[in-house]
């Protein structure tokens, strides 16, 4: 090995010793207490050494966002590259992200924080590049589930969307149930159950609106129990999270209209 490669070995370890320690100390300490200098004494390095690999808090912070999304890889990749039908994967994917978000809730809260324009403004326009460069193998692996179903024609060709700007709908209803879940009191003040539960069912209305085919009942409890379950089974080979029951003031309703047998 080299002297330039030993020495970008060591930076880039160091680099992980130090969001690992930020990790750390936001599990121990919260978000919010986390300080740099704090972070280079625990490593046992100069703060100077520390913001040579990060000219800031926020872009530590955006770094540290980045990799841990970038721990999603493997589910949706497994998820996307399954042979089963084009909805069924899109689906898979929203199952995979919920299985990070129950087993490492952390992680979102610190993305929640960091898309913000406190830090995501605050950061540098280098670092902001780097997270969505390492972020977008995420966003193909989405956008080819979409493009496949339309080459396949699971899915209408003429929505006058792109598969990149037609996925933006499954995101955005996973993350904003995401932030409404983490929003203490807000679902129980209103008896609406389970939040993943919902989100699962306004996935299937969302995918069912699109024509996505085959068309699916979400209001069939057992139905979407019994989709999660297979999926989590044969795509990931795990039990999927547990979803509590829908609230017992929520009449099951007749099937949807446009949806097939």
């Amino acid at each position: 090995m080299s002297t330039k490669d030993r020495r970008q070995r060591e930076r880039a370890e160091r680099e992980q010793r130090f969001l690992d320690k930020a990790q750390a100390l936001i599990q121990r300490d919260g978000l919010l207490s986390l300080q740099m200098s704090r972070i280079a004494e625990e490593c046992d390095y100069a703060i100077g050494t520390l913001y040579q690999h990060f000219a800031s808090k926020e872009d530590l912070l955006v770094a540290l966002a980045t990799r841990n999304s970038l721990s999603r890889v493997d589910l949706f990749e497994r998820a996307a590259r399954w042979e089963g039908p084009t909805r069924e994967r899109m689906v898979a994917i929203a199952l995979a992200d919920l299985m990070v978000i129950r087993t490492q809730p952390e992680h979102f809260r610190l993305a929640q924080f960091v898309w913000t324009d406190m830090v995501w403004g605050a950061a540098s326009a280098a670092s902001r590049q780097r997270s969505l460069e390492a972020s977008a193998p995420l966003g193909a692996l989405i956008d080819g589930i979409a493009q496949a179903a339309m080459a396949a024609g699971d899915l209408p060709s003429d929505l006058g969307l792109p598969a990149k700007a037609l996925t933006i709908g499954p995101w955005t209803l996973t993350l904003g149930m995401h932030i409404l879940s983490h929003t203490d009191g807000l679902f129980e003040a209103h008896a609406l159950g389970d939040p993943y539960r919902l989100l699962m069912k306004h996935l299937h209305y969302l995918l069912n609106g699109y024509g996505w085919r085959p068309f699916f009942d979400p209001t069939d409890d057992d139905a979407l129990d019994a989709l999660n379950a297979r999926l989590c089974r044969d795509i990931f080979g795990s039990v999927c999270p547990q979803l509590e029951s829908s609230p017992a003031h929520v009449p099951h309703r007749a099937p949807c209209p446009g949806i097939r047998p």
